[in-house]
């Protein structure tokens, strides 16, 4: 197989699994509160994480890394996890994803 197409199709798969998000996001937020979303959303992903790591052994990352890692991972972790659902209260999955 092709790279190119291997890159279409991986690049492909994510597109169609991040489109789902913001619609599940919104169901969610009809039972549950946004913070503990959020919460449960970054706890499934840091055990996920770990797994991961130790799974391919990965080496720690730099000392220098860690400020620029914290500032990512409390913006993707906790910061668009946390405003879309609080903004999913009240607005649409559909109006949501012409802002994201």
């Amino acid at each position: 197989m092709d790279k190119s197409f291997n890159g279409w199709l991986n690049g492909f798969i994510g597109v169609l699994i991040f489109s789902g998000s913001l619609p599940a996001t919104r169901v969610a937020v009809v039972d549950f509160d946004p913070t503990f979303l959020t919460s449960a959303r970054a706890a499934i992903a840091g055990l996920l994480g770990i797994a991961v790591l130790f799974l391919f052994r990965e080496k720690r990352p730099d000392r220098g890394d860690l400020v620029s890692l914290v500032v990512v991972a409390l913006g993707v972790v906790v910061g668009f996890p946390l405003l879309t659902a609080l903004a999913l209260k009240h607005v649409t999955a559909a109006h949501s994803i012409i802002f994201v």
